[in-house]
């Protein structure tokens, strides 16, 4: 019965990774494509083998995941738990996709695992998801958000200049650097959250010791995130490249360099598991208020944040829905 439920976690932990990958691959290419510095065929591909190898570069995040977030308990109660935290995420990613928001895949899982522990009586680790989650969810955006905004600032005073033709082509070269970056920090970022889950799945069904990340775990997790982002997500890649602003590539290489800086940061030095989706976003918004305020659609903007505020609770009502189910059903 356990060994069955793990095989279980496993599988639809890959779903919600794979679900990731098409969700948020729009946040390495969305700029890139919509200033035409890359294909929509070549972006995707670049975004899924950096995809893959940023999944290489760290285990700092997945361990935050694993054990920082909650307590669940032993044998099948807890793979239920598990199980049912990735469902109310794996929703919560389709209903967003299909609208084309850009809502965080990271928060709709942390959402997923404390609304199946509160539905089983279980234990949340409260500070970790302050210090790890909230904390970060609410400074990294508007760390992205100025952070963006000098950047763009110190490249227009630097190019102010030069001819416009030369700048743009030239920044359209650089938007290959600074998408692989992006793409690459996506990888390190999210992947990480699968692994997380996968060795909890592991440790509460008596499989695993500790939460020390397994190779094959690292593969597999890194292999569906790269899938997912070759899948594509064209929905929400016309959000973020055309309907906030019209990019152009100066400031589309300023958003995605600021991006992953703040994605390389966090993973590395805080090992919080912030959103890309978050980050990216809050970028492009800070480079597109330089231009003038009037220039992003602030409205659709507001209807994006409303998606971050929601993912945290929707989340969770999902995961506890899909827990009191299958805990009727297994348990």
């Amino acid at each position: 019965m356990e060994l069955a439920l793990i095989l279980v976690v496993i599988v639809v932990a890959l779903g919600f990774d794979y679900t990731n990958g098409f969700h948020d691959a729009a946040n390495a290419i969305a700029t890139s494509v919509s200033t035409r510095a890359l294909s929509p065929r070549a972006a995707l591909i670049m975004a899924a083998i950096m995809n893959l190898v940023g999944a290489f570069l760290g285990t700092a995040v997945a361990s935050t995941v694993g054990k920082g977030i909650i307590n669940a308990p032993e044998g099948a109660a807890g793979l239920v738990v598990v199980l049912s935290a990735l469902i109310g995420a794996i929703a919560w990613n389709l209903i967003t996709w299909w609208f084309g928001m850009p809502s965080s895949s990271s928060h709709a899982l942390i959402g997923g695992l404390v609304g199946a522990a509160l539905a089983s009586a279980g234990t949340v680790q409260w500070a970790g998801v302050l210090d790890k989650v909230v904390i970060p969810m609410v400074v990294s955006p508007i760390v992205g958000f100025v952070l963006a905004g000098l950047v763009m600032i110190a490249l227009l005073w630097l190019f102010k200049d030069a001819r416009p033709q030369r700048v743009t082509r030239g920044f359209r070269h650089a938007q290959t650097v600074s998408a692989a970056a992006m793409a690459l920090g996506h990888g390190l970022q999210d992947a990480q959250k699968t692994m997380g889950v996968i060795v909890l799945a592991l440790v509460v069904g008596g499989y695993h010791d500790g939460f020390d990340i397994p190779w094959w775990v690292i593969l597999v997790s890194a292999g569906a995130l790269s899938a997912g982002t070759a899948a594509g997500g064209w929905r929400i890649m016309r959000t973020l490249g055309r309907r906030i602003i019209d990019l152009d590539p100066p400031r589309g290489f300023a958003a995605e360099a600021t991006a992953s800086a703040v994605l390389y940061t966090t993973a590395f030095a805080f090992a919080a598991p912030i959103s890309t989706t978050q980050t990216i976003t809050s970028s492009i918004l800070g480079v597109g208020a330089t231009k003038r305020l009037s220039a992003v659609r602030w409205n659709v903007a507001g209807n994006i944040v409303v998606a971050w505020v929601l993912t945290l609770p929707m989340a969770a009502l999902m995961a506890a829905l899909a827990y009191w189910a299958l805990h009727f059903l297994l348990v």
